[in-house]
């Protein structure tokens, strides 16, 4: 049995995702427009409300398509269900030509693997999206999606379902993250370990959980499995 783990969230972790599925949304408007459909705004004003929606949506307030059936109700259009598929479809088409992995992501996945650490991703969202980002990544292990699990970070129940996917103990796993609350006090919660990972630079957030170490850059992440200490 494996003694240890690194998991990883996908987003501003493994791979930027550039604001994939704003950008099929904002596509799904020209139809909304051209079919008659009422708009809301601004282009600023529809990218605001865009953005509101898609982030109550990864919180766990709906799944995404009650999230694309929502926003098109409210744009005066009756029968969504087309549009649900067109956005499905729209997104994943653009995996391979919005995502991009985070320098250095396929060559510390190959060395964890060379090293026989178990490693998992565990993303709030809808699959095949997270599973396509995550092969985008260079990524090939298991993929847990909230929408299939039933539950989203920083639930301790999405944590758990990691756990058992790994087959791991939780304080011999890392969590790998960029969200100081999703990611971090999320999984310390659920009593992995937490990693912040902060390649950009940002100054943690007071009052939030702090984080077992901070890291930033995937040869911060390889240096994490030689911190476990198996209890």
């Amino acid at each position: 049995m494996p003694t240890c783990a690194v998991a990883f969230d996908i987003d501003h972790t493994l791979a930027i995702d550039n604001k994939i599925e704003r950008i099929a949304l904002l596509r799904l408007l020209c139809r909304i427009d051209r079919e008659g459909g009422t708009l809301l705004g601004t282009l600023d004003e529809e990218t605001t409300a865009i953005d509101a929606l898609l982030e109550r949506q990864r919180a766990g307030a709906c799944e995404i398509d009650e999230a694309v059936q929502r926003f098109v109700y409210d744009r005066g259009i009756t029968d969504a269900g087309a549009y649900v598929a067109d956005f499905r479809a729209i997104v994943l088409s653009l995996v391979d030509h919005i995502v991009v992995p985070l320098p250095g992501v396929p060559r510390m996945l190959r060395e964890l693997r060379a090293a026989g650490i178990v490693t998992a991703v565990l993303s709030n969202g809808w699959s095949p999206l997270q599973q396509r980002k995550a092969t985008r990544a260079g990524f090939d292990g298991p993929v847990l999606a909230s929408a299939d699990i039933g539950a989203s970070k920083p639930d301790a129940r999405a944590f758990a379902a990691l756990v058992e996917r790994l087959g791991v103990r939780g304080d011999c796993t890392w969590y790998v993250g960029d969200d100081p609350i999703a990611d971090v006090a999320g999984a310390r919660a659920a009593g992995l370990r937490a990693a912040w990972f902060n390649a950009e630079g940002q100054r943690y957030p007071d009052g939030v959980t702090p984080p077992d170490a901070e890291v930033k850059d995937v040869d911060g992440v390889l240096r994490l499995a030689s911190l476990i200490e198996v209890r």
